[in-house]
């Protein structure tokens, strides 16, 4: 069965698309925890950060030069801006198709609250 994002990455789903190639697809989040908050997702299915391979790394790579990309686009360059990668229930991943948050905007505040 497709992912979410498979099926968004298949224009299956709606979704407000600001990248797309043939590695990766950028659409903004539905429930942005930021005034942008892009999710970058590969086309390629990998489930967590614990399921990269070795010969995913320029996969991961890209995906991380399309977030800088989208950043400067964004106007959210010059000010700072946040990456994050969730990793399986306790890293509070909810969809098990890898994917790259791109959040800024507005001050973030502290990583973590402990």
């Amino acid at each position: 069965m497709a992912t979410l994002f498979e099926r968004i990455i298949a224009h299956e789903l709606p979704a407000t698309i600001v990248y797309q190639d043939e590695r990766v697809t950028a659409f903004r989040d539905i429930h942005p925890r930021a005034p942008v908050h892009i999710l970058i997702v590969p086309a390629k299915v990998i489930p967590t950060a614990n399921d990269i391979a070795d010969g995913d790394e320029a996969l991961i790579g890209h995906m991380f030069t399309v977030a800088r990309d989208l950043a400067k686009r964004e106007g959210i360059a010059a000010d700072g801006y946040r990456l994050i990668m969730n990793c399986n229930a306790h890293g509070g991943q909810e969809v098990y198709h890898l994917h790259l948050h791109l959040l800024g905007g507005k001050p973030l505040g502290p990583m973590v609250s402990v």
